[in-house]
């Protein structure tokens, strides 16, 4: 069994293009190719140089010019040695001769030969270089040409890889393409001829297979002589007939179960793919058939026999019945089948005594097609007549030779894994929740007892039984489902002439030949989801439209066979994945990449913008944005100017060229955006003025600037225009930062949110590409993008769980739509400037050292004064001795100057002034006196105070991190015992997001990733207590490891700014607070032995992508994001080949449930975002960090997600006709001047239009009206705001659900494409009321057709001709334009459709 799934892996074929394979079949053809030898030197002499024990050698594949497609498999050659480099060129001999046979006769069908060497680096690795491919013609142009003729042929080496080939400039003839670079001095030496001596041996080589005479090919004996080309004349081995008898088929839990499943999904995915519903009896089971065939590892020898099986229970009737007899349809006729079984005897003469020959069992049922999704079938063919056929089980068996007969079970297959017949397989149950017994059986197993002998005696089994669980069973009662009791087998099983054998008796074959998954849409199987997540049918009927035929399955095998009546046991969860619609990673925002035209450039230029100057003022050099970008990070690091200054300069916001000039047009807008970890930044107002020229000029897309507003909201007198400037250098950076700055610089993507200024709705997103901000030793940088602002539109969750492919290989994501709003002009630049020399302080240490902190410094008490380091100054304590001796003198007795005239103003201390009388002396003398007691009773006071605050600071460290949200920040505290005798050291945290490492493992990843070679101890704590404790001996240094970690971020978005002083110094926020954190490290009696005081400065995050959702108030959002692959995530880790890391996400908000599920092996992963709403209009914003290791050290992703309350109206309405609707404002405290705006100005109105005044806490009435354009269910953003203030005063979120109308008239009409002047038509309308009416003319494409008259009137049964003027079109294509005819409310009276053909 080994040896046929050896073989079977071994050799996986591409298919040719399915435009090739649908065209009808030739004869197969063989060919004989021999490689003889290769001429010339070897291409990439320079890298194989420098590699060792190189050699040489050949593939081919088979290539279709036509389609651009590699099909079949890649055949290789034996490396052969190569001379080295400095020695001439000699001869490469290879000699080796490789067969195939195709029935794929046509020119373009190619073999593509590649040169490839390969030699050994120096750490002893493989590499392999391709060295150039030439192109073999196998068929000839020319129909005349004799197909017996031997091509003797020197091929031309062209430069490149094969891959060059399906590139879309490389047309045929490929040869002659001036694209295509011959190698010069270089060639390949073969012949091709047919072979007719492999003709006899076809049926043992799959079509389209490559290969060599020296591969062993099962079926095939050795080759005479010392050649061992056994396929020059093949030699077969001798057949031995098998007979195959009492085929019992037993499906898990049993056959009703599983046919009533197969039933129940089969009509859900009819539904979900968008037919009809489908009643219980609408789909029935036409036929359950068994399809045999001998299988080499490499194709099936002969057709695979198919016979039908049938219930065990209908066994029992009467066997004279002829075949015409109906088969049962329902799977319910009995409750007793548990079996199917093959009336039959099998009769296998193909079979070859070789260990990768196997017998393949195939379980396929048939089903009567379903009506299609408009609820009628074929006309003039029966509903019985209409097949689909599914494999459902499948099971391989590979006797051994020494077998004679006897009894074999085997376990059925199903779902995912390949299989001979390479189509969709119904799925398998859950694999690893079972035991190994329960597994074996729960799939469904097969029965059959096996002979050489016609006549053999079957009841008394003698041979061995071989298979991969196979058992040996003598008797003939099939095995029977534990959830049902025993059925007896019957009698009379061997019976040839019950039931129909091969493929030309069968019904479903007669009625409708099997079709693929692809083309049988009403029940294909999905592999949406891996196995082992499969919902319930429970939860099938609340969520119809998520099934699938691999989708839905529970895990019966853990399920109780009989419940107990009196006890309620707790239900057994179900693996099941939420089917939320997902959004995909990177889908939101796009950057277009293209670079200026010249005359926008010249327009630029023109308008005055301000010109970016390097450091000595000279302008600074612009780049192609469309060039690319080597980076190279040695040249970074080597830059003398290490300091950047990046600039940012929004220039000039456009309309889309091909958007329609009637949509409406912001008049202000404003940015926001994060760069780095700079604060997020909002940007003031800017008018969109409209330059000069603006639309006379069709090739330029540049039309309207950006200048900033003065104070009275008239646009500024300066330069247009609005610039930032972001100074990060190593005053900003953190110690090692650098490197990561550049790679950001490198992979990231810069996201700009554009908003109306006035309506305060969100625009677009534009993302650009910050990589060629890269100076690489140049002094400064800029460059100019013209970025496409994109609208990001999500519709309702849909219950599709498939995506389009783009252009880009990409997956499309679900219910998102893109549509372009306009285009960004923006300047990037970076200026390069030299550093000042400062002084590094203890907190700027090189990366490696400041990772280990040390106390050695601290624990130290110089003695002497107390006013030591860290206490406070003389001068302070000055102060605060002259502060006591007032407070002691203002509340002393006023006694002595008690007499009239004789106060004096105290006097602090003697010699300030002179007294001339003894009296004043003394008490001059008296008073300092007292001060001095004052004094010394302070210093009594304060002096236990003083010693221990000195002694704490002599133990005390302090440190400071700059953390950024869920980066963990490493480091080390060496703590050293002091004291001569051991003590067990307890280490508190007052901090929660401060924690020890207690996991060895953890310690050594974080240790790897900061590069630090400190020495690592497993079970270094002592836990169970309070706090962790670890023992030292005296006089003992350990290495104690730390993170700080936060997910929380306390950081509010910036307002509006009217200046760029606020830029000056970025690198701090004045809204993220510095945090603190103390670790008290205590011995024996809680003595404190050290002290480590942690300043945290909390950095923004670097986000990577910004998701903004909008959703009604007080309702929960429930969206899934879907990640891009692993492997293309920045920051993903490096290894791991062919295996996808465990993902794990952090949300920094508590009350936001975030998570992600283990899937299988190369499926989609996905996180899952539940939040809570609030009040409208509320926003709530909060970051996501997801991980690739499970200590989550640092994110490979930071998403921010701004969630939006909006209050929720939903509106039902007709496409083309007015719906209207009235809504409740509620004022505010103070009187508001408001107005209303909307997200799609021509399709929903307000009433009233303009500003009006809203009055404080009362209630005013704002009417809407609603005229859809196209139908389907979108959202339509309604907002209220106050124009004196630019605030947000309400805001709802209008779902529309709209119908098309019903069509009464249908013309079509033909144009030119391109510049023409349009078409002018005119159609008839008769009013048909009695009274005359009048009517509005409307129209879902306005920028395609304008009426003469909007309006008109028509008497009662009089005709009116309606003139209509169709606009040209530059693209050719056909469109469909409706004309809406409304009466005076509005209301739709007919709909015309109009199909203009542009050609």
């Amino acid at each position: 069994m080994h040896d046929w799934h050896r073989v079977f892996e071994q050799n996986v074929l591409v298919p040719p293009h399915p435009q090739r394979a649908r065209r009808p079949g030739r004869e197969s053809m063989a060919f004989q190719c021999v490689l003889k030898w290769l001429d010339g030197p070897l291409s990439k002499q320079g890298v194989l140089e420098v590699l060792s024990e190189v050699g040489c050698h050949l593939r081919v594949s088979l290539f279709d010019v036509t389609y651009r497609h590699f099909f079949g498999k890649t055949w290789r050659t034996t490396a052969r040695p190569v001379e080295p480099p400095s020695r001439p060129a000699s001869r490469i001999v290879f000699n080796e001769p490789l067969y195939f046979h195709t029935s794929l006769n046509h020119p373009n069908v190619v073999a593509v030969v590649e040169v490839v060497a390969e030699g050994r680096r120096r750490d002893g690795t493989l590499q392999t270089l391709s060295c150039g491919f030439g192109i073999l013609r196998i068929f000839s142009s020319k129909p005349e040409s004799p197909r017996s003729a031997s091509q003797d042929k020197r091929l031309r080496l062209y430069h490149g890889t094969p891959r060059a080939l399906l590139h879309p400039l490389l047309q045929d003839p490929v040869e002659q393409n001036k694209h295509m670079t011959l190698i010069e001095s270089c060639s390949l030496q073969c012949t091709l001829r047919p072979h007719p001596a492999l003709e006899p041996a076809l049926h043992l080589l799959p079509e389209n297979l490559l290969v060599s005479g020296l591969q062993p090919v099962p079926g095939l004996l050795p080759a005479h002589g010392d050649t061992g080309d056994a396929l020059r004349k093949p030699r077969l081995q001798k057949p031995v007939t098998w007979y195959l008898d009492d085929l019992f088929f037993t499906l898990y839990p049993s056959l009703e179960k599983f046919e009533e499943e197969l039933l129940e999904l089969l009509i859900s995915d009819h539904f979900r793919e968008g037919g009809s519903p489908l009643d219980g009896g609408a789909l029935e089971v036409l036929e359950r058939r068994l399809s045999v065939g001998v299988h080499s590892g490499l194709c099936f020898v002969q057709r695979p026999q198919v016979v039908v099986l049938v219930p065990e229970g209908e066994v029992a009737l009467a066997r004279s019945a002829s075949f015409s007899r109906k088969v049962v349809p329902s799977s319910k006729a009995s409750s007793g089948n548990q079996a199917l079984v093959l009336r039959s005897r099998l009769r296998l003469p193909e079979m070859v005594q070789h260990p990768a020959f196997a017998i393949v069992f195939q379980l396929e049922y048939v089903f009567n097609s379903p009506p299609g999704a408009d609820g009628n079938a074929a006309s003039g063919t029966s509903l019985s007549n209409l097949a689909c056929m599914h494999v459902v089980r499948w099971a391989v068996w590979n006797p051994l030779p020494e077998a004679g007969s006897g009894t074999v079970v085997l376990p059925l297959r199903g779902g995912l894994q390949p299989n001979p017949s390479h189509r969709l397989v119904y799925k398998a149950p859950p694999a690893g929740m079972s035991s190994e017994e329960v597994k074996q059986v729960e799939s469904g197993t097969v029965q059959f007892q096996y002979s050489l002998h016609p006549e053999g005696h079957l009841d008394t089994p003698t041979g061995r039984v071989s298979g991969p669980t196979a058992e040996r069973r003598f008797p003939r009662k099939p095995p029977t489902s534990p959830s049902s009791p025993p059925v007896p087998a019957p009698q009379g099983l061997v019976a040839p002439q019950d039931s129909p054998v091969g493929p030309g008796l069968s019904l479903s074959q007669l009625a409708a030949s099997p079709r693929s998954p692809a083309q049988c849409h009403a029940a294909k199987p999905s592999s949406q989801q891996p196995e082992g997540s499969e919902p319930s049918n429970a939860q099938t009927q609340e969520v119809p439209l998520e099934g699938g035929v691999s989708h839905l399955e529970a895990d019966l095998s853990q399920l109780p066979v009989v419940p107990g009546p009196a006890v309620a046991e707790q239900l057994q969860e179900l693996p099941f994945a939420p089917m939320h619609a997902p959004i995909v990673v990177g889908a939101q925002a796009r950057s277009s990449g293209g670079k200026l035209s010249r005359a926008s450039l010249a327009r630029l230029q023109s308008s005055g913008f301000p010109e970016i100057l390097d450091a000595e003022q000279r302008p600074v050099e612009a780049v192609n944005p469309t060039d690319p970008v080597q980076f190279n990070p040695q040249k970074e690091e080597s830059d003398r100017l290490q300091s950047n200054e990046i600039v940012l300069q929004f220039l000039a916001f456009s309309r889309e060229p091909q958007d329609e000039q009637g949509a409406p047009w912001p008049r202000t807008v404003y940015f926001t955006f994060q760069f780095y970890r700079f604060p997020p930044v909002t940007t003031p107002r800017l008018q969109l003025v409209q330059l000069d020229e603006a639309g006379q000029s069709g090739s330029g897309s540049l039309s309207h600037a950006l200048v900033p507003l003065g104070a009275g909201g008239s646009p500024d007198a300066g330069p247009p225009g609005f610039q930032l400037r972001y100074l990060v250098g190593p005053g900003f950076l953190k110690p090692g930062e650098r490197r990561w700055f550049t790679r950001y610089l490198a992979v990231q993507s810069l996201q700009v949110d554009v908003w109306d200024g006035d309506s305060l709705l969100l625009i677009g997103s534009a993302a650009v590409h910050l990589k060629h901000l890269l100076r690489q030793g140049r002094p400064a940088v800029q460059v100019s993008h013209e970025l496409e602002v994109v609208a990001t539109e999500y519709e309702q969750d849909s219950t599709v769980v498939s995506g389009d492919m783009t252009g880009c290989g990409s997956v499309k994501p679900i219910g998102v739509h893109m549509v372009v709003k306009g285009l960004l002009h923006l300047t990037l630049a970076n200026v390069g400037h030299l550093c000042e020399p400062r002084v590094r302080d203890s907190s700027s240490l090189p990366p490696s050292r400041s990772r280990v902190i040390s106390n050695d410094g601290a624990a130290r008490f110089e003695g002497g004064s107390l006013l030591s380091r860290g206490g406070p100054t003389r001068e302070a304590l000055a102060t605060t001795v002259q502060r006591s001796v007032l407070r002691w003198r203002i509340s002393e007795p006023q006694t002595q100057y008690s007499r009239p005239g004789s106060w004096k103003p105290p006097v602090l201390f003697p010699g300030l002034c002179s007294l001339t009388h003894l009296e004043a002396q003394q008490s001059v003398r008296a008073q300092h006196a007292r001060d001095l007691q004052v004094i010394a009773a302070y210093r009594e006071r304060v002096k236990a105070q003083s010693i221990a605050g000195a002694l704490s600071r002599a133990i005390t460290t302090e440190h400071t991190v700059h953390a950024a949200l869920g980066t963990a920040e490493f480091f080390e505290f060496a703590l050293r015992n002091p004291h001569s005798t051991a003590h067990t050291v307890t280490v508190e945290v007052d901090n929660p997001e401060l924690s020890l490492i207690l996991d060895s493992r953890e310690w050594r990843h974080f240790k790897a990733a900061a590069d630090l070679h400190t020495p690592v101890e497993e079970d270094m704590f002592r836990l169970g207590g309070p706090a962790p404790q670890l023992f030292l001996r005296p006089r003992e240094t350990a290495h104690v490891p730390f993170k700080y970690q936060t997910f929380s971020a306390h950081q509010a978005s910036a307002g509006l700014r009217s200046e760029d002083a606020d830029t000056k110094s970025p690198g701090k926020s004045s809204t993220m607070l510095t945090r603190h954190a103390k670790v008290l490290f205590r011995a024996g009696g809680g003595k404190p032995i050290a002290v480590l005081c942690l300043t945290v400065e909390p950095q923004p995050p670097v986000v990577d992508q910004v998701f903004r959702f909008y959703h009604p108030e007080l309702t929960f959002l429930k969206k899934a994001i879907r990640l891009p692959p692993w492997h293309t995530l920045p920051g993903a880790p490096v290894g791991m080949p062919g295996e996808a890391p465990p993902l794990h996400v952090r949300c920094s908000d508590p009350n936001v449930i975030c998570e992600t599920q283990s899937v299988g092996p190369g499926e989609p992963r996905s996180v899952f975002l539940k939040v809570a709403s609030g009040p409208s209009p509320e926003m709530k914003d909060f970051f996501v960090t997801v991980y690739a290791d499970r200590w989550l050290a640092t994110p490979i992703q930071i998403w921010q997600v701004y969630l939006h309350s909006l209050q929720r109206v939903d509106v039902s309405c007709v496409t083309g006709q007015r719906t209207r609707l009235s809504l409740v404002l509620r004022g505010t405290q103070t009187v508001r001047k408001v107005r209303a705006f909307t997200s799609h100005p021509q399709e929903l109105t307000t009433d009233p239009k303009g500003v009006f005044v809203l009055p404080p806490r009362g209630l005013q009435d704002l009417h809407v009206s609603v005229r859809p354009r196209r139908a389907g269910a979108r959202f339509v953003h309604l907002s209220v705001v106050d124009v004196d203030c630019h605030q947000l005063v309400a805001s709802w979120l209008v779902c529309l659900s709209c119908r098309p109308p019903l069509i009464s008239k249908a013309f079509e009409i033909t144009m030119a494409a391109g510049e023409g002047k349009g078409a002018n038509k005119r159609i008839t309308y008769t009013n048909p009321y009695p009274t005359r009416r009048t009517y509005h003319l409307h129209s879902d494409h306005p920028d395609l057709l304008q009426f003469k008259e909007d309006t008109f009137q028509v008497g009662g049964g009089e005709t009116y001709t309606i003139g209509l003027r169709f606009a040209p079109r530059q693209r050719p294509g056909d469109e469909e334009v409706l004309v809406y005819i409304n009466d005076h409310e509005d209301k739709n009276e007919e709909t015309f459709c109009v199909r203009v053909v542009y050609q």
